[in-house]
């Protein structure tokens, strides 16, 4: 099997322009990546805690190094502003440091209430990460990071958007010090990705993408008894009970729903406010959102980047025309600018109800919807009300009533008075539709894991 007619093609979303072209893997070299994961993997699971550890630092380090070059990339593949690319590498640095501070630690053997008995952590062997576009360093880095310093070696198969900032990670990682075949980036098309899930040399995969995509691997996966950890999105509710300073929280609602052009699976996408807040957090939101003006992503006084492509555009704005048909209010934008087929104007939704196609969805994008709430218990059925459970937000000034809600959210993760941080040291990830397993932190090293007994 080849792919002689697959490319993964560069097409930078803010102009149109086609970057660059790359042929996709054949069977060859397919093969090839996969025995040589092997092959790194007997070496690289020997290496020392502390080895591992310096190779985690020496890619920190180099993150911070190529910071401008790295995020420059990843705005001409993906369309995101410089500033926020800027900022996804370094969290990229922090997460390889912090792993290289802990992870010896981590693997350290744990004494268990029986004489002579501990618990050790060793790799698996190798793993396939299958990864989206709209973090193209982020994503790999959390799937990365942790697995690297347990042991594990890694085949990447990224998002055709994006090739060019895979492959500059993998040249980073390598300089940094890992053995030749231990990280490979692997341009495989969706059957070859398929028959990688497969293949008996793949001992766990990762997945970030779509419910669908989650579905098809963990389904192969699952058919060969591996472990596998699925990201698929969200809808996160952002719940507004009481504030002394509305004007702060709408001023946070509208910076944390335009993040990425509003691709980002945490951001908030339904704001619940309660009844007596209501209007005024809608007018608030409207002004904060007519703010957000087309521009070139590479320039630092941007402020609305394009989506990543212009069908992703056209997607999204037929799903607020099919909220609208359905009887949803539109207070402002739904529609493409004249910056180009991929900038969309933010759009702000109301009058959202059950059995509307907008209620269910994911908005993958810049649109908020506002619901009414009338008091704390329709707030919480709201929030809950939705297939998808990766994180939620909840403002009050009251921490008593702050706890009672918190843990009534059917999410992963929950903040108070503040949008989720984003950490190396807190654990990701969601429940329901939202996907299964966690990264990042200490359970980040506990995945892809034999967790091996030992009797002395």
């Amino acid at each position: 099997m080849t792919t002689a007619g697959t490319v993964f093609r560069v097409l930078n979303p803010a102009t149109g322009e086609v970057l660059a072209g790359f042929p996709g893997a054949t069977e060859a070299e397919l093969e090839d990546a996969l025995n040589k994961a092997q092959s790194a993997f007997e070496d690289w699971r020997r290496t020392t805690a502390d080895r591992r550890a310096a190779v985690m630092r020496a890619a920190s380090g180099l993150l911070l190094e190529r910071k401008e070059m790295l995020a420059r990339l990843a705005t001409q593949e993906t369309g995101k502003l410089l500033g926020e690319a800027v900022s996804e590498v370094e969290l990229c640095a922090e997460i390889f440091a912090y792993y290289a501070d802990h992870g010896p630690g981590f693997l350290a053997d744990e004494d268990l209430e029986f004489g002579g008995a501990v618990m050790q952590r060793r790799p698996l062997g190798v793993l396939l990460g299958i990864m989206p576009w709209n973090y193209p360093y982020y994503q790999i880095a959390r799937f990365a990071a942790p697995n690297l310093m347990l042991g594990n070696t890694m085949l990447i198969k990224p998002a055709p958007a994006c090739p060019c900032s895979a492959l500059a990670l993998e040249e980073l990682l390598l300089d940094a010090g890992l053995p030749d075949g231990a990280y490979r980036t692997v341009l495989a098309g969706g059957e070859q990705t398929a028959v990688m899930v497969s293949d008996p040399r793949i001992q766990g995969v990762s997945l970030t993408g779509s419910e669908r995509a989650g579905a098809a691997v963990g389904a192969l996966a699952g058919a060969g008894l591996k472990k596998h950890v699925l990201e698929l999105g969200g809808s996160d509710a952002f719940i507004v009970l009481d504030t002394a300073d509305l004007n702060a929280v709408v001023e946070l609602a509208a910076a944390a729903r335009m993040e990425n052009a509003g691709q980002a699976c945490t951001s908030p996408k339904r704001f619940i406010v309660a009844a007596t807040l209501y209007e005024e957090f809608v007018a608030g939101l409207r002004g904060k959102l007519a703010q957000y003006l087309p521009g070139d992503p590479l320039d630092p006084s941007s402020k609305l980047a394009p989506m990543s492509s212009a069908e992703a555009a056209r997607t999204l704005l037929a799903q607020v025309d099919a909220a609208v048909g359905d009887g949803a209010t539109l207070h402002c934008g739904g529609f493409s600018t004249a910056a180009g087929d991929a900038f969309v104007v933010p759009a702000l939704l109301t009058d959202v109800r059950p059995g509307m196609r907008a209620h269910r969805e994911e908005l993958f994008g810049p649109v908020a919807v506002v619901y009414r709430a009338e008091d704390e218990d329709d707030a919480v059925s709201l929030a809950n009300d939705s297939p998808y459970g990766l994180g939620a937000s909840v403002f009050t000034a009251d921490a008593d009533r702050a706890d009672r809600i918190a843990e009534r959210l059917d999410v992963g993760m929950v903040s108070v008075n503040r949008l989720a941080p984003s950490s190396a040291a807190l654990p990701f990830g969601g429940v329901k539709n939202s996907g299964v397993g966690r990264e990042l932190g200490p359970l980040g090293m506990d995945e892809f894991v034999n967790r091996k007994l030992l009797v002395r």
